[in-house]
């Protein structure tokens, strides 16, 4: 991947029943995140036809900028949760623009 701007989606399906808990706590992730230094963008989207899926689209000046974020304690605190609130397994890749 080059050294520059990274894309994430981001894909979590919420356990039956957690839709609005995995709701509200990706949602206390955006502004923290939306603050960080190489955040250009963090936009959480909740599926039209499925509740339990929810999206994140992100964008970061670098892979170095989203490492930095991966490790955020708020983000940690996160993944720690996860397990107990999600379906399946966080879903993350990284996308490269090429036009």
């Amino acid at each position: 991947m080059a050294d520059g701007k990274v894309t994430v989606i981001a894909r979590a399906r919420a356990k039956a029943g957690l839709e609005e808990q995995v709701r509200q706590e990706i949602m206390a992730l955006v502004a923290p995140t939306r603050a960080e230094a190489g955040c250009i963008n963090y936009d959480l989207h909740q599926s039209a036809d499925d509740p339990a899926l929810f999206m994140l689209y992100e964008n970061w000046v670098s892979l170095k900028a989203l490492e930095e974020h991966l490790a955020m304690p708020y983000l940690e605190a996160f993944k720690a949760k996860a397990p107990g609130l999600l379906a399946e397994p966080l879903d993350i890749t990284l996308w490269e623009m090429i036009s």
